[in-house]
């Protein structure tokens, strides 16, 4: 009895700094810092769709914290649906999400070599290119498989570096705008609201993260109060420099020559001081930045299927645990179907189109479970309004609907603009592809009765 709790406590390894430190450094990845690029289609224009996605964002951030305080479960966003609404709907949950993860680590892969190629393989000869996207996803995998201390070293150290780095240009940056950078507002030929929609789509991808501390509640000290104080703050602090950083990169350069940058946030910081040096150590910070993500998401690949397979809805054998007590099988699974998803989609096209088709795909899988626990929220505070104070019940029912209507609006709006037919609609082929691939699962599991 002795040994199980300690070894519970011994899981149990991330107090509210470093819940923090998860969802911070989950958020920021080398989303933000490529957003730019991402963005430049729409121009300035697309510093409201980050303000909207901002507000998304927040109420999804207080979604959780309240289901959190409710069900303080490991596995977040498939735990709520499936109390609700059944394992059927849980299974859906759980394997949209986790597609999610592992192609979120792709995505993030992809975006990080963008910043790595400021230093080597500058003309991005695209065999060179995937050879260091396969390095920036096994690395992270390393270190999670060698234990939970050492993924928390990297990640609180990692996500100080990366915040400073964000700082500095949602400070210093915004002395340097120039008025003419934004404009045309609107860069885009469409109308304002689809293109408002459009960089919401993409901007999404920035704010994944904002319910890790939620699925990795399994590994976090006193859950039911450090993990709604960490999503909530940790989702402030990221969209205050998210927003200021944003609006210094869109004001310090202009959108024709957004659209053609590797590494925007470099770019940027060189025009500010001349010269390369600063956008070298820039250059720097977001790797850094990029393989803190990264170390954080491979450690969420493996909880999701690890609480869906302590239900037996995933395979077995994601629920064994190493001697340090990590999901083995499920960290090594989703780094090989990340490795995959950068392979299939480099052989068609280059790194800052692959990096924009993985976000919108992964905007479609997280919208899914996100739509769900908002949901699953209104179907129980429904049930509990007789008991509720009316102000909590209030926000809980408000905060659920806006949760609801951003999660529909970023599947909605998750097309590849200004590309022929097969790349407009790639998002909803790759992941309608992977949602199909989990039928055979869910069949098996339940024909096993397990």
């Amino acid at each position: 009895m002795k040994n199980a709790v300690e070894g519970e406590a011994k899981q149990r390894q991330f107090g509210l700094t470093a819940a923090m430190a998860l969802i911070v450094g989950s958020i920021i990845g080398v989303g933000i810092f490529n957003l730019p690029t991402a963005l430049a289609a729409y121009g300035p224009i697309s510093l409201v769709s980050m303000a909207l996605t901002t507000v998304g964002a927040l109420a999804l951030a207080m979604l959780f914290a309240a289901l959190s305080r409710r069900m303080p479960a490991d596995g977040g966003p498939y735990a709520y649906a499936r109390a609700a609404f059944g394992d059927r709907i849980g299974f859906l949950n759980a394997w949209s999400y986790w597609i999610t993860a592992w192609a979120g680590n792709a995505a993030i892969a992809v975006g990080w070599v963008l910043y790595v190629e400021h230093f080597v393989n500058t003309g991005h000869n695209k065999l060179f290119s995937v050879i260091l996207v396969l390095i920036g996803l096994w690395l992270p995998a390393a270190v999670n498989l060698s234990g939970v201390r050492n993924m928390r070293w990297v990640q609180v150290t990692s996500t100080v570096l990366k915040f400073a780095a964000l700082a500095f240009m949602a400070t210093v940056g915004l002395f340097f705008l120039k008025s003419a950078n934004f404009t045309p507002w609107n860069a885009s030929g469409q109308n304002a609201i689809t293109a408002i929609g459009g960089g919401m789509a993409i901007a999404l991808f920035s704010y994944l993260g904002v319910e890790t501390a939620a699925v990795a509640a399994g590994k976090v000290r006193d859950p039911d109060r450090n993990i709604p104080r960490a999503t909530v703050l940790g989702t402030i602090a990221t969209s205050v420099v998210y927003l200021m950083s944003l609006t210094a990169v869109f004001g310090i350069l202009p959108s024709s020559q957004l659209g053609s940058a590797s590494a925007p946030f470099s770019d940027a910081v060189n025009a500010i001081f001349g010269g390369t040096v600063a956008g070298d150590v820039m250059a720097v910070a977001v790797i850094v930045s990029g393989l803190g993500a990264l170390n954080g998401w491979t450690m969420i690949c493996a909880e999701m299927p690890l609480a869906a397979a302590n239900d037996a809805l995933f395979p077995e054998r994601f629920q064994r645990l190493s001697a340090r007590g990590v999901p083995v099988f499920g960290i090594v699974a989703s780094t090989v179907l990340g490795s995959v998803a950068v392979i299939v989609n480099y052989l068609g096209s280059a790194g800052a189109t692959v990096f924009t088709t993985l976000i919108l795909m992964t905007g479609i899988t997280a919208a899914i479970p996100y739509g769900f626990s908002a949901l699953a929220q209104l179907t129980w505070r429904w049930a509990d309004r007789r008991t509720l104070d009316r102000p909590t019940f209030v926000r809980d029912l408000t905060v659920a609907v806006v949760s609801l209507v951003f999660s529909v609006l970023f599947i909605w709006y998750s097309r590849n603009g200004g590309h022929s037919f097969w790349l407009y609609w790639a998002p909803f082929f790759l992941a309608g592809g992977a949602l199909l691939l989990g039928i055979p699962v869910y069949v098996t599991r339940t024909r096993r009765g397990e």
